[in-house]
């Protein structure tokens, strides 16, 4: 059973948005698909790309700013290390992050780990919808933070509260109309309590 399989990005441009993952570096990551359902604000949720260090931070930056991002949160220091965030041009909400506030080597676009942050209400909550579904806990901090074990993805899955996931990215945490995402998995068909879709993972 693999209860979580994958990301969709629903777009007004699929051919544009591919293009875009493609010269970023996220093309092996997420799929698109179109999309004209009105939205606004805070999309509710975001790509977490975690590297190893800053100059890996600023590569992937500068491509995506090259491929047509816009910049949310310039890449900078701070005590928990070095990130940045971006918004693509199909409104998805990426952030690039390390631990580490030094370079260790050559700058490269060499992602350690990719998590899809869900922002939500109540993460307690919605752990246990998740958890009565199929999916397995591998990280938990009471109400702050929750990561599943999704062995089967190459997308780890995270909650994260709405609110400090808008402060996180330097945005407003409100948003209207379709978060423009749908997970695909074998725990599907449903809608979870913060209205994120997920679908039956096709074969």
């Amino acid at each position: 059973m693999a209860p979580f399989g994958s990301v969709i990005l629903e777009v007004a441009d699929p051919a544009a948005a591919k293009a875009f993952y493609e010269a970023f570096g996220l093309g092996s990551y997420v799929d698109v698909r179109g999309s004209d359902a009105p939205a606004g604000g805070f999309p509710g949720f975001a790509l977490s790309l975690v590297v190893s260090q800053p100059g890996n931070v600023d590569a992937f930056m500068n491509a995506a700013l090259a491929a047509g991002a816009t910049t949310l949160k310039p890449a900078t220091k701070s005590f928990w290390g070095y990130g940045g965030v971006v918004r693509a041009p199909d409104g998805t909400i990426c952030k690039i992050a390390s631990s580490k506030k030094k370079d260790t080597g050559p700058a490269a676009r060499e992602v350690d780990q990719i998590v899809l942050l869900l922002g939500v209400a109540d993460v307690k909550a919605s752990k246990r919808f998740y958890v009565e579904r199929g999916l397995a806990v591998a990280k938990s901090f009471g109400g702050k933070y929750v990561e599943f074990d999704t062995p089967s993805s190459a997308v780890t899955l995270a909650l994260y509260p709405r609110r400090a996931l808008a402060k996180d990215i330097g945005l407003p945490q409100e948003g209207t109309g379709s978060h423009h995402i749908v997970i695909s998995g074998d725990a599907g068909p449903f809608t979870d309590p913060d209205g994120f879709v997920w679908e039956t993972a096709s074969a």
